[in-house]
């Protein structure tokens, strides 16, 4: 069967292979499908001047730079006027006629829509297909090999990365080498099977992507997982929250008004996914933690696009760029972990400038909502793994747990090794100032003997050995942006509660009566007697 491939540099063109209707920008060379057997089969054109507007297509305030033609898309018998409809794309062609030079193509006479731009009108409809279905069999056949270079090399990519997709470059027509021929098979977001998980969502999202960034001062790497919404087959929202180091590196872009260059990888090693989303010191690489827990260290590649690097075993990676100089744009809702919708709030816009995947490409994704969801034990595995850090920093704590209620760090339940007074709030203190235990609201701390994993054991000793004024602190700090309760966004109060025995030194004037407990010989009796029964 034939491949469905394209040939173009940075003029938009478009072109009928198969029954599928390819459209390509200019710039980034955004794709879009338009499929026949869906019905959306008519392509129209309008031409626009230098003194035309886009305030019929819902845009104002921005001005086409020349002679332009926009492209349309209805459906058969669809009888709306262009400006009715949703606006593809925009070309400038002038640009495409540089673009054509440039690629080799000198002899501009046989298309003649090009000849004289302004005569373009809705009829050149068909005239504009039947040249482009040309232009790609003439620049696909004298530019095989040019393909061919162009195509990741092993140095830098592994060898499983044989699907490239570099938003922009000469696509390959038939006969052309296995690399460069899959290069059709996922030239965009569109293609990638993303999921809108919620009826509210506002969009697709993708769920497990690792978000790759740089500080531009020091050069320290951040892997961090920021839920990705795809607003069209080239731009996505980039969630990474404002405590989040991502977002950190973010501001310095910000600050210098220099693009940011980012890079998401999905899958790989599923570790990647745990490293990504683990509470690591500031500064410590993602990277490293995964080498140490899989006993291997990661083989890394540099992307095509930009020098960020990725796991070189990564099922796709999704390479491209924040622009400080653009506005941010709302992102949201999203069904989130909180078991709340996430609503709207602006975050930057990132533009995708590469696409490649390794054969047989596995797309991850999880979903989340009220807990306990997939993420819920992922977060569990990251407190069991970095207990042993908190017992260095704090060597009374015993353990640690997030019941699934609390959605990860709401509620803390925290057992110690009480040994002077107010021992309980120096804990509380300490991991409010821990990385993401900051966004703690309650902290519950109880004996050594409480089993912390038992809600109902916790619960039960809240309830016996507290008093309310007397064993609760009230504090304020910074608080999870998911948190809709807050009347501040990002900040609100926390509330730490004592349900420890009370001894001296902490205003308990009373003896402390003991736990009711059966004698050990008359347990020791009992369960001798239910063996012999058995």
């Amino acid at each position: 069967q034939r491949k469905v491939v394209v040939a173009t540099n940075v003029a938009e063109t478009s072109i009928t292979i198969d029954g599928v209707r390819l459209v390509i920008d200019s710039g980034l060379a955004r794709i879009a499908r338009y499929d026949s057997n869906r019905g959306i089969n008519t392509l129209l054109i309008e031409r626009i001047s230098q003194s035309s507007s886009d305030q019929r297509a819902g845009r104002a305030g921005r001005t086409a730079p020349g002679t332009c033609i926009r492209l349309w898309s209805r459906p058969e018998h669809d009888e709306r006027a262009p400006h009715e409809m949703s606006e593809i794309r925009r070309l400038d062609l002038s640009e495409v006629v540089l673009t054509l030079k440039a690629a080799g193509v000198d002899d501009l006479r046989k298309f003649r829509w090009l000849e004289k731009p302004d005569e373009i009108s809705l009829t050149h409809a068909e005239e504009l297909l039947v040249d482009l279905g040309a232009l790609k069999m003439e620049l696909g056949s004298t530019r095989a090999s040019r393909v061919a270079d162009d195509a990741p090399s092993s140095a830098q990519r592994a060898p499983s990365h044989v699907g490239t997709s570099r938003v922009g470059a000469l696509g390959a027509v038939d006969g052309a080498s296995t690399a460069t021929a899959e290069a059709a098979v996922l030239p965009t977001l569109a293609n990638l099977p993303i999921l809108k998980c919620w009826p509210l969502d506002g969009g697709r999202f993708i769920t497990l992507p690792c978000v790759v960034t740089k500080d531009p001062d020091t050069g320290e790497r951040n892997v961090g997982m920021y839920r990705i919404q795809i607003y069209d087959d080239r731009t996505t929202g980039m969630h990474w929250q404002l405590q989040k180091v991502g977002a950190r590196h973010g501001r310095r872009y910000y600050e210098t008004g220099t693009r940011m260059p980012v890079s998401i990888f999905l899958g790989g090693d599923p570790i990647f996914t745990f490293a990504a989303t683990a509470p690591l010191p500031d500064g410590l690489d993602e990277f490293l933690l995964a080498g140490y827990l899989r006993k291997k260290s990661v083989e890394l590649v540099k992307c095509e696009t930009n020098d960020l690097e990725v796991p070189a075993n990564s099922d796709i990676v999704i390479e491209g760029y924040v622009d400080p100089k653009e506005p941010l744009r709302d992102e949201g809702p999203f069904g989130d972990h909180t078991g709340y919708y996430t609503l709207p709030e602006p975050y930057p816009v990132f533009h995708v400038t590469a696409i490649t995947h390794r054969k047989d490409a596995i797309y991850p994704a999880t979903i989340v909502g009220i807990p306990p969801m997939e993420d819920f034990y992922i977060g569990g595995a990251s407190v069991k793994l970095f207990l042993p850090i908190f017992k260095m920093n704090f060597p009374e704590i015993v353990d640690i747990a997030l019941p699934a209620e609390g959605v990860f760090h709401n509620l803390v339940f925290v057992s110690i090794k009480k040994t002077y007074p107010m021992q309980a709030y120096k804990i509380m203190h300490g991991l409010w100032g821990m990385g993401q235990m900051m966004f703690s609201k309650y902290i519950v701390v109880v004996d050594a003997d409480v089993d912390v994993h038992n809600t109902s054991d916790v619960l039960f000793r809240l309830c016996a050995n507290t008093d309310p004024q007397r064993d609760s602190i009230f504090t304020k700090g910074p608080s999870d942006v998911l948190d809709h309760a807050t009347s501040e966004i990002a900040s609100g109060s926390k509330l730490g509660l004592d349900a420890t025995k009370k001894i001296a030194g902490e205003g308990f004037k009373r003896p402390w009566p003991p736990l009711i407990k059966m004698d050990e010989s008359v347990k020791a009796k009992v369960e001798q007697i239910l063996g012999q029964a058995r």
